[in-house]
């Protein structure tokens, strides 16, 4: 039913074999944090190193060999002792080093050099006053007032970002700092393609992940011209083992999948997304008319001719320099990355996105919030530099909280613990005294509509009815705040009205165009079912609190092996 995608057999069966013959230790898993949790989070598991005995074992292959005895034959890697001199063991450790480099380049995925990042610490945007009232937003008795409130909470291991509408939990997103291995989501790389596998239309590429990344054919960027079948070309015709190619990635690895990746390269900004080397051209049409037609006359001054543009949503009533500057911004980075990809050898690390903070403020942060409370002195002064240099008329929205002088933790203070707790069950319960179940499966997600403890007052259609429009504002914030992607079933409380089955899915709807990211909802059949679709980003929020159990491997049940293996017994 789901999207369907190619397993790197090849890898995989490689992978095992390496494992089998190694006599790596088993690694031990470090428990999830607790949920909601401000101390401390475990790193993700990093790459498994050798043992030293493995080193020793490669050492001497020729111990007490030289003059007339047996003749052994030398292992890899030994330095010998046949007359190599100090020359051979220089050369015996450069190579020695070379091979670490490339071992560290394939594990660490950026090599030597090291990657290109946002510009977040660029000098502040003067504005005159009038400018800077028109964007302050709404205040209340000297206090800014807003529909959201944002709270970041930094710990050792990571950072946990909430973003309240209200006193509601609408959205929850867990960060390890510098982590080239999960949240790679945006990074551009300098790759080598692996293999090119024509009959799924799609080729595995070495990004320095453990697990190779996947390209189809549909994200590929190459001149008619110069391939075999001009436009129309296969990509066999376009790509062939260890070839390198520039690419970026537009979806995280999850679960034995492995990221997703494009060659059509786009650095996003505050206020324009810049496309290198591209004829693109656009101005976002959530603008007004008049305000698309005063930023196409800013754009035509300031776009360079080499490269494409895009005008965020967010550039409404911002100045020819606003914009001028966040294009230099832009071109500054791609010119950056293309000077590092020349000396660079694949695969490597070419440009990382910023922190997750960075990019939520980059992205939605609006005169709609009334604050960003940070509880970490050294963050906090970093986001306020970058608002500072983006939308400096918001930040004084940016505020420190400080930890130790404060009753409470940021996340007790709002109340985030108790409601993540929650984010996390298989049931939710519905205000009137309905409910939601929950479940995830590999190929979708399935949510059950009850109407539990809601026995209504007029009728039975009556009660259906409000008990399923409950459900719908419902599930569209869980969808939000669990971070719910791909598939999703909803099976309805029956209901005999036509009129009744679209005034919900109406409502569906509705409540799911406040979330940003890509939804397609589809009617409500005869049976109470509705199919939609969610685009999958991350791993979800579930699975960033937990891991699979060892004793069942996420299935929930205890198999009674003694009863399974009592009817094979005379």
């Amino acid at each position: 039913m789901g999207e369907q995608r190619p397993e790197n057999t090849s890898q995989n069966a490689t992978e095992q074999g390496d494992n089998a013959g190694s006599g790596f230790a088993a690694r031990t898993t470090p428990p999830p944090p607790p949920i909601g949790s401000a101390g401390p989070i475990p790193p993700p598991p990093g790459p498994r190193s050798e043992p030293a005995g493995r080193e020793a074992q490669g050492g001497d292959g020729n111990q007490g060999g030289g003059q007339g005895g047996k003749r052994r034959r030398r292992r890899r890697g030994g330095r010998g002792r046949g007359g190599g001199g100090q020359q051979n063991q220089q050369a015996q450790k450069s190579e020695k080093n070379k091979g670490g480099q490339q071992q560290s380049q394939k594990k660490g995925g950026r090599g030597k050099s090291t990657p290109v990042e946002a510009i977040t610490d660029d000098s502040p945007l003067e504005l005159d006053e009038e400018t800077l009232k028109s964007r302050r937003g709404r205040e209340r008795r000297g206090k800014p007032i807003g529909r959201y409130l944002m709270c970041v909470s930094v710990t050792e291991g990571g950072t946990q970002i909430a973003v309240l509408e209200g006193r509601n939990l609408i959205e929850h997103y867990l960060s390890r700092p510098a982590d080239d291995v999960s949240e790679i989501h945006g990074n551009v790389y300098l790759a080598k393609v692996q293999n090119v596998l024509p009959g799924m239309e799609a080729a595995f590429v070495d990004i320095g992940t453990p697990k190779n990344a996947v390209l189809y054919r549909g994200d590929l960027q190459f001149d008619p011209e110069e391939v075999e079948g001009g436009g129309k070309a296969r990509i066999e015709q376009v790509l062939r083992a260890k070839q390198t190619i520039l690419c970026q990635v537009t979806k995280n690895p999850i679960a034995h999948k492995g990221a997703r990746l494009t060659q059509e390269v786009s650095l996003p900004g505050r206020f324009v997304v810049l496309v290198p080397n591209s004829t693109t051209y656009g101005i976002s049409k959530r603008l007004p008319d008049g305000e698309r037609k005063r930023l196409r006359g800013i754009l035509d001054r300031v776009k360079p001719a080499q490269h494409g543009i895009i005008v965020r949503t967010a550039a409404e009533n911002i100045t020819a320099e606003e914009l001028e500057r966040d294009v230099g911004r832009l071109v500054q980075q791609w010119n950056d990355i293309e000077a590092l990809s020349k000396k660079s050898q694949a695969p490597s690390l070419l440009y990382r996105e910023p922190e997750a903070v960075f990019r939520f403020i980059r992205e939605e942060f609006t005169k709609d919030y009334r604050g960003v409370m940070i509880d970490d002195r050294d963050l906090y002064e970093k986001v306020s530099t970058y608002v500072q240099s983006v939308n400096p008329a918001l930040a004084d929205r940016v505020q420190f909280y400080d930890a130790d002088s404060e009753p409470l933790p940021l996340f007790e203070r709002h109340h985030v613990h108790e409601q993540l707790r929650k984010a996390v069950d298989r049931k939710v319960w519905l205000p009137s005294g309905g409910s939601l179940i929950i479940e995830h499966t590999e190929a979708l997600t399935v949510i059950d509509v009850n109407t539990g403890k809601n026995v209504g007052r007029s009728s039975l259609e009556e009660t259906v009815f409000r008990n399923n429009l409950e459900a719908a504002e419902e599930i569209a914030r869980q969808l939000r705040l669990r971070d719910i992607g791909g598939i999703i079933v909803i099976d309805f409380v029956d209901m005999d009205e036509r009129q009744n089955r679209d005034a919900v899915a109406k409502t569906l709807r509705d409540a799911l165009a406040r979330d940003k990211t890509r939804t397609q909802v589809f009617d409500i059949s005869d049976l109470g079912l509705v199919e939609m679709t969610r685009k999958r980003i991350g791993e979800g929020l579930l699975e960033s609190f937990s891991s699979l159990c060892e004793d069942c491997d996420g299935r929930g049940v205890s198999l009674d092996q003694e009863l399974l293996l009592a009817g094979g017994r005379a």
